[in-house]
């Protein structure tokens, strides 16, 4: 028996069991999909088949709008939605609430938006920040909505960290995937704001200099004789520091931070819980 299977048998098998999940005839079903879904694009069966592989495997709706087409180089790439990645996180079986922090610089405006998501199974959450200097975009929705899409920024990365969630975009980034493709002039505020992070940097390590000195000389001294006493220095000092300074001096070395990954691991990762909970 040949157990080959052609693209084209594989394309009816998955269209013909979605349209019959929906009660559709499967020609039917097809002339919806690319009428409602993709937006009436001119793509092939074998396009729409591989969508629908999509929507199938993560058991999202496209006909209300849990997953849609976007164009993408004459193609199309699967995108969900909002609500979309809502379902996906509230259905995972191990899914045990999530919480939000906003980081606010001193007069009031947002910086980042941390997401920790709970785990059945795991004792400590997964958490993720995503910081507004490099999330917000020159659009309308970034205009008039910022805290919101950075909160869905956070929500969505951190699904993907804690359920391993993959081969799927949400629609911003699949708008980003399309400016850097045309080579549109939304490029240019990008490196504008990381230029503006690194200038922020420099300020803060230059205002606080004393704190920055004295925790790399800890952290040093640490590396080499592993005396906690070190650590609960170095907390004193960062926790010390005004929460605004702190987002701007942990900028990554690779864009110009005064701290190198192992420094900024150490802050984020081994200082002592007391210490923490006394600044905070």
């Amino acid at each position: 028996m040949n157990m080959v299977v052609s693209n084209e048998q594989a394309s009816v098998g998955v269209l013909g069991s979605l349209a019959s999940h929906y009660g559709m005839d499967k020609g039917a079903f097809i002339q919806t999909v690319k009428a409602t879904v993709m937006s009436g694009a001119n793509v092939s069966n074998e396009q729409l088949a591989a969508f629908c592989l999509v929507a199938k495997e993560h058991k999202l709706n496209p006909f209300t709008k849990e997953i849609f087409a976007f164009p993408s180089r004459g193609g199309i790439v699967p995108v969900v939605s909002v609500d979309g990645w809502m379902k996906l996180i509230n259905s995972h079986p191990q899914f045990d609430g999530m919480e939000f922090k906003d980081v606010l610089n001193e007069q009031g405006g947002l910086l980042a938006v941390t997401c920790r998501i709970f785990r059945k199974d795991r004792s400590h959450p997964v958490e993720v920040t995503e910081y507004m200097s490099e999330c917000r975009r020159n659009t309308d929705v970034w205009k008039q909505w910022p805290a919101r899409m950075l909160r869905h920024k956070a929500t969505i990365q951190a699904a993907r960290y804690a359920f391993g969630f993959a081969g799927i975009l949400e629609q911003d980034e699949a708008e980003r995937m399309g400016d850097a493709t045309s080579n549109q002039a939304e490029i240019v505020p990008a490196i504008a704001i990381t230029d503006d992070r690194k200038k922020r940097c420099d300020e803060a390590a230059e205002q606080y200099r004393p704190s920055v000195d004295l925790i790399k000389a800890k952290i040093s001294e640490w590396d080499q004789d592993d005396n906690s006493d070190h650590l609960y220095t170095v907390a004193e000092a960062w926790y010390g520091l005004p929460q605004a300074a702190q987002m701007d001096l942990y900028l990554a070395p690779s864009k110009g931070g005064v701290f190198t990954t192992h420094e900024r691991d150490v802050i984020k990762t081994k200082l002592p819980k007391q210490s923490i909970e006394d600044a905070a």
